[in-house]
């Protein structure tokens, strides 16, 4: 290279041609293979749009220099409906996020799969709206993960009718502001801890902690039935504590 001749790397391509590629050989595939080429058409027309989402995104991340918003992005080709879940400095996963809700003999009461990577704090008024609409009134205990920590949750879950409201971590929150005693934070604190077993559980013993069955209503249906699996298991263990 001449001196004084700067060097500069070459604009990466665009993909467009793997494309053109792609749709000429999904017109001509029918004619060449004849009934069997058919077969392929519905998964080419499937893809075609979340190819072109892909490339499109890279383009105006890449070439463009422009940030995707994390809602705006594909991330899996097989699973379009997989999300970007990131909690605090932790590693990124990809799936949904799950809230759920359990009572004092550890069985699951309720649970969502949300949609996108909504704060803990922005869900903890929706899950307790769900429990009042599914069992006519508030617990009159609750604690929750210090996520869900705000001053406006406490009061609007006071508000509801939960009188003893404990999180995890204070968050600027005063004990006596959230129960009515430090021994009652305790108990409720110590409770919270105790689901974490629970988690734990579903994840290693119920698979709870990869989904395998794909798209988003078998997504949805696999964790249903591992909970549904863990609260069977869990109510045989129950119930001989029930009986007496």
């Amino acid at each position: 290279r001449p001196n004084g001749v700067k060097h500069s790397r070459d604009r990466p391509k665009t993909p467009r041609p793997p494309v053109s590629y792609r749709q000429q050989a999904s017109e001509q595939l029918p004619r060449a293979a004849g009934p069997a080429g058919e077969l392929g058409q519905p998964q080419l027309r499937h893809y075609k749009p979340l190819i072109e989402r892909i490339i499109a995104q890279t383009e105006r991340r890449v070439l463009a220099g422009e940030p995707v918003p994390a809602g705006e992005k594909l991330v899996s080709l097989f699973e379009p409906h997989a999300d970007i879940i990131v909690k605090g400095s932790r590693d990124v996963d990809y799936g949904h996020k799950l809230n759920l809700t359990t009572g004092r003999s550890g069985l699951v009461l309720d649970l969502v799969v949300e949609t996108g990577n909504p704060a803990d704090s922005e869900r903890l008024l929706p899950m307790l709206e769900r429990h009042i609409a599914f069992y006519g009134q508030a617990p009159r205990q609750a604690a929750a993960d210090g996520g869900y920590a705000s001053r406006d949750n406490l009061s609007r879950a006071k508000a509801c009718g939960i009188r003893d409201m404990a999180f995890h971590k204070k968050c600027g929150l005063k004990i006596e502001d959230m129960v009515k005693s430090r021994w009652v934070y305790r108990k409720l604190r110590n409770f919270r801890a105790g689901i974490e077993a629970g988690i734990s559980c579903l994840k290693r013993a119920y698979g709870l902690g990869r989904c395998t069955w794909r798209g988003l209503d078998h997504f949805k249906a696999y964790v249903w039935s591992s909970v549904v699996a863990y609260n069977l298991a869990l109510l045989a263990r129950l119930r001989p504590t029930l009986r007496s």
